[in-house]
């Protein structure tokens, strides 16, 4: 096949909250004739392309339509391709990591003192505050009044968003673009100094200094790629991935095997995490309004997981109810009646969770439920339940029960009736949100695959900048944290290239 050659002082893969703050970090080396490539698997979304069809959206955005499954079946990915990656179809809460979490990861210089003042960066870049109580809908303020009743720890999302309407199909891209992920700040921001971008370009591998890849014609009615369709080779003096935490291992071991590094791939973690909804007897009207405005971490340390404020459109919370038949239907007709909660249970990273290649180099995450996991879910469950209960939901849907709903007369019951015995993967649908890990940072080359500024160990010109580089688990929203990294990734290529900011 033949190769169109290009030559770039430094090539970044993926565009998301890592690829698009090392393209803005790295820009003012522009000025100094230095040429910077920003390559992206998906194309580039304007507001009238986000239509808020839920099916077509999904199909857009997602890979494998937002259904991208692990090896056993058992729990579903949804991670995107589009100029910006998953901060274009997330609901843009934004939240620093925990001190404890950074001084348990115990990776040399990534402490709460170096990335503070990146927090504060992007907190300001990417204006990033709290909605007044008016905006709030009645699905969030009745999470809030629960948990206070209840004496559980709740506290507000901080939201990067500006002139938001309030269309809550946050999850499928945003219509007027309020969402302050990269593609709105710190991508036009790069392309203003000088970077260029290329998106419909899939890097297939790296081949020491060049990045090999197809850039395909463009899909769902998008703007075209700068680049005509056809295989190029990105020569660059410096090679950045920042494809996620299923992309950017699989690229590696495309490029160098799998055994290339022994924990390249590894340490794969995530939140696994379930929709539970309460049937209210009156319309509580969660469609509309900032979806996700609280959360509730009372169990995080005690018990592992999470309780957020959520809000999904019809498919979406069809297909991850466990059940089927009259009890769905009846459940979704009354959908402007439903409060809805997203449990994500903490998970540790471990090196059986990993990703791998199948036999056309396509990636494949075998990742199996820890007992710890397992426990944290159906304590989520337990907990869901009685909070739905206590904000006067009449029925709610909570797996691991043996039946579809639990009724307000069940409310004192809910430890029994929900057990570990009933609760099993496969069968209770589970998903994933916030996927981490698998270029894990640290020292030590034998259990790490970059060095603590994201530098690869044996690739003096080759850098990892998304939430593969995470340890383990971050126990919250990763975005904040993956762009405060990012930015320490770009300092260090810019000390590495003898250049200043």
């Amino acid at each position: 096949m033949t190769e169109t050659i290009l030559d770039f002082d430094v090539v970044i893969i993926g565009s998301g909250a890592g690829g698009g703050t090392v393209a803005k970090e790295l820009a003012p080396l522009v000025r100094d004739g230095c040429r910077i490539a920003l390559l992206e698997w998906g194309g580039r979304f304007r507001g009238e392309d986000n239509t808020r069809d839920e099916l077509g959206m999904a199909d857009k955005y997602y890979f494998d339509g937002g259904g991208f499954q692990t090896r056993g079946m058992d729990l579903t990915l949804a991670f995107a391709k589009a100029l910006g990656g998953s901060t274009t179809v997330y609901t843009g809460t934004s939240i620093k990591a925990p001190r404890e979490v950074l001084e348990a990861w115990a990776v040399p210089g990534v402490t709460a003192e170096d990335l503070e003042p990146r927090f504060q960066k992007y907190i300001l870049e990417n204006n990033v505050h709290l909605n007044d109580r008016a905006e709030l809908n009645e699905n969030n303020l009745l999470f809030e009044a629960a948990c206070r009743r209840l004496g559980w720890r709740v506290e507000q999302f901080p939201v990067n968003t500006r002139g938001c309407e309030g269309l809550a199909t946050c999850n499928l891209g945003c219509s007027n673009l309020a969402k302050q992920g990269t593609a709105a700040v710190q991508i036009p921001l790069a392309e203003s100094r000088g970077v260029e971008v290329f998106t419909f370009c899939r890097a297939d591998r790296i081949e020491d200094h060049d990045v090999v890849a197809d850039v395909i014609p463009p899909t769902h009615g998008l703007e075209a790629s700068r680049l005509a369709p056809g295989r190029y080779r990105f020569r660059a003096g410096r090679i950045v991935l920042a494809g996620g935490a299923v992309n950017s291992p699989a690229l590696l071991m495309r490029s160098f095997g799998e055994a290339w590094h022994p924990a390249l791939g590894r340490y794969f973690t995530c939140h696994p995490a379930m929709i539970l909804a309460g049937v209210h007897p009156r319309p509580v009207h969660g469609a509309s309004g900032h979806p996700k405005s609280f959360y509730c971490d009372e169990f995080m340390r005690s018990q592992g997981f999470l309780l957020e404020t959520c809000m999904y459109f019809p498919f979406t919370l069809a297909k991850s109810l466990t059940g089927f038949g009259a009890d769905v239907d009846d459940l979704m007709s009354r959908f402007d009646h439903l409060q809805l909660i997203l449990s994500l249970a903490i998970d540790h990273a471990e090196a059986r969770n990993r990703i791998t290649l199948d036999a056309r180099g396509e990636p494949v995450v075998d990742y199996h439920f820890s007992e710890p996991v397992l426990d944290a879910l159906v304590s989520s469950v337990r907990a869901s339940a009685k909070l739905l209960f206590e904000a006067g939901a009449e029925k709610v849907h909570a797996p691991g029960s043996g039946r579809f709903y639990l009724h307000r007369g069940d409310r004192d019951q809910v430890d029994r009736l929900v057990t570990r015995s009933r609760f099993k993967p496969g069968q209770v649908t589970l998903s994933a949100a916030h996927l981490m890990g698998g270029c894990r940072m640290g020292e030590d080359p034998a259990l790490a695959v970059t060095g603590p500024r994201g530098r690869v160990h044996g690739r003096d010109h080759l850098y990892v900048a998304d939430a593969s580089l995470f340890p383990d688990s971050v126990g919250i929203n990763p975005y904040l944290t993956i762009m405060a990294l990012a930015d320490r990734v770009a300092e260090g290529i810019r000390e590495d290239m003898g250049r200043r900011a």
